[in-house]
């Protein structure tokens, strides 16, 4: 099949369902029908004369040839998407440009809200697209699903450019009327009161994988699934929760909530941005990430 007959879109496809290996998802994944999706599959087998993917048992598998040809599909989608974003002047204030994020329901409170009020002033048309972290991060990095990950160093990818947006400390959060926050809270307090924990993925959090880390000794009585879910299960209860400070800072005043120095040693979170190494001349995602960058500085 000669290019200017081939529907370039169909490598997105192809690059989706082999990863997947399932119709329904990659089509859930794409935002179109299943019906639609299992057309382009049709279309891919047509075109390459391959099964791309084929039945075993309940489960589909790639072919030999599909995963042959996955690389160099993944490695042209970045490339022609690169050439899209970068080949083209952006003009904040006509741009319509959708930037797709992944930031943890902290950063959005801390850092992405607050900024919100500049970016409709500076770029009313764009919009963002963001999604809370997943195990699949680096997945999405890798493959040009996402324009931005913002996240701990500890959990970004090895190949693709970081900037440090800010560093965070983590405090002790509980309900003001708890007597552990009459005084300087001892190891004893911390220890002796039941805990709110959050995770977020199976990947964990920096201050979860750190305390289990060092050996856990805390009594974890609730499990949250977001940061924000953590501070409203203080209030009325002698339970404590560690809280990155500005999130803290932010939620406690409106729940009644004390903030104490940990009486353990914490390690500082550095809090990063990170892009795909194909977009480092993209000048829309520059303006985003120094727009970011500086509603960073403003919160330090």
């Amino acid at each position: 099949m000669r290019l200017n007959q081939f529907d370039l879109n169909l490598l997105v496809a192809f690059d989706v369902l082999v990863e997947e290996r399932n119709v329904t998802r990659a089509a859930r994944r794409m935002n179109v029908t299943q019906s639609a999706m299992s057309a382009a599959l049709k279309r891919l087998r047509e075109a390459f004369d391959d099964d791309i993917l084929v039945q075993n048992g309940r489960r589909m598998l790639p072919t030999s040839n599909a995963l042959v040809l996955a690389p160099q599909v993944s490695a042209a989608i970045l490339e022609l998407r690169s050439i899209l974003s970068t080949g083209m002047a952006f003009e904040p204030g006509q741009s319509k440009r959708v930037f797709r994020l992944i930031a943890s329901d902290y950063i959005t409170t801390v850092l992405i809200s607050p900024l919100l009020p500049r970016l409709e002033a500076e770029a009313p048309g764009i919009r963002l697209d963001i999604t809370l972290p997943r195990s699949n991060i680096g997945a999405m990095l890798e493959h040009g699903e996402i324009d931005l990950l913002i996240s701990p160093e500890t959990f970004l990818e090895a190949d693709h450019p970081r900037e440090l947006m800010f560093e965070e400390r983590h405090v002790v959060v509980g309900c003001a009327r708890n007597p552990v926050f009459a005084r300087a809270m001892t190891e004893a307090d911390f220890y002796g009161c039941g805990h709110v924990a959050v995770s977020v993925s199976r990947d964990g959090t920096f201050i979860e994988n750190w305390m289990r880390q060092r050996g856990d000794g805390r009594r974890i009585e609730v499990l949250c699934a977001s940061f924000i879910q953590a501070p409203w299960m203080l209030p009325g209860t002698q339970r404590l929760a560690l809280m990155h400070e500005r999130l803290a800072r932010v939620m406690a005043p409106g729940l009644g909530l004390a903030i104490a120095e940990p009486p353990i040693e914490l390690p500082v979170m550095r809090e990063m941005m990170q892009h795909h190494r194909a977009r480092s001349t993209d000048r829309g995602l520059a303006w985003l990430r120094q727009r970011i960058a500086e509603q960073a500085r403003l919160g330090s």
